[in-house]
């Protein structure tokens, strides 16, 4: 009995840092927009946001990139972090973000998917049962009167998908590289979003679908700023959480992301509430909710090889 006030306060700042870094994800898409309508695309737009964090980490901690050398998984990380940010940043600028967010926390079924390859844990029934509601859901959420089946009918479906397996695959890196030096698992990190980004934005300027960012201006340059700020701390917020909570924990504490971005874009008139969307959502959500609430562990066999 005298250990749980321990093990509660233990807690108690790793939630805290997941729950700051979903509030600047959930939010991200208003200074993300507001950079676009002054001729900044997403794709630079992260660019310069992890060009910034990378800086400012490499400042600080110079020989970070040794970790890089040491642990070759690490190289994977950065381009699941790459990824979840480009796709993201680029599904919130342009698409509904309700609809958005919901696609990309289809927790369930990437983290049944991806845990047994790279953790050893095979799905159980129970998990994929899991799996079977977030589909559902998603049906319910793609499916439209116009389309004869159920499949993405934008961009932002596409990115919002590719994002949230990125950002699945990202939590489980974590965990798996839980031993490695925070440095660099940051670096990492930061790498890929600056990266990733910055190629994505090139190859999308020579085939003329994103134009050159504008001249520097106070007028965009304080979103950008800001919004490199938030990154960064959230980042770091989120690899400091991830890495000493379960993933169940962290799915659960992440799903607030979905209550900050949708109250804060209705509110403001960037998504819209349909039926379909509020059943789809509905299903995905409790999935992912199943998930994060299950004590389900994986066969004897499966945690021996994890270990």
């Amino acid at each position: 009995m005298s250990a749980a006030p321990g093990r509660t306060k233990g807690a108690l700042l790793p939630a805290a840092a997941l729950m700051f870094n979903a509030f600047v994800w959930g939010v991200s898409w208003w200074p993300l927009r507001q950079l676009e309508a002054h001729g900044v695309h997403p794709l630079w737009a992260t660019a310069i946001i992890y060009v910034v964090s990378l800086g400012c980490l490499l400042a600080a901690r110079p020989l970070a990139w040794r970790g890089l050398l040491q642990h070759p998984l690490l190289w994977l990380l950065m381009a699941a972090s790459g990824l979840t940010n480009i796709s993201f940043n680029w599904a919130v600028t342009v698409g509904d973000v309700v609809r958005v967010v919901l696609l990309f926390y289809l927790m369930p079924l990437w983290a049944a998917l991806l845990a047994w390859p790279l953790l050893g844990e095979k799905p159980t029934a129970i998990s994929l049962s899991r799996m079977s509601l977030a589909l559902v859901g998603v049906v319910i959420v793609l499916k439209t009167g116009d389309s004869a089946w159920p499949v993405p009918e934008s961009v932002a479906d596409w990115l919002a998908l590719m994002g949230g397996f990125s950002f699945a695959l990202t939590n489980i890196l974590l965990r798996r590289l839980n031993h490695t030096p925070a440095e660099s698992r940051v670096l990492a990190m930061f790498s890929g979003g600056a990266l990733m980004a910055t190629s994505a934005a090139c190859l999308g300027m020579a085939r003329g679908v994103v134009a050159l960012p504008p001249a520097p201006a106070a007028s965009w340059l304080v979103f950008a700023v800001a919004l490199s700020l938030a990154f960064l701390i959230g980042n770091l917020a989120l690899q400091y959480g991830a890495a000493r909570l379960s993933s169940h924990g962290t799915a659960l504490i992440m799903l607030s992301e979905v209550v900050f971005a949708s109250a804060s874009s209705v509110a403001m008139g960037a998504a819209g509430l349909t039926g379909r969307t509020w059943l789809g959502g509905g299903l995905i959500l409790l999935a992912a909710l199943w998930s994060a609430l299950s004590d389900d562990k994986p066969a004897p066999s499966a945690r021996r090889r994890a270990g």
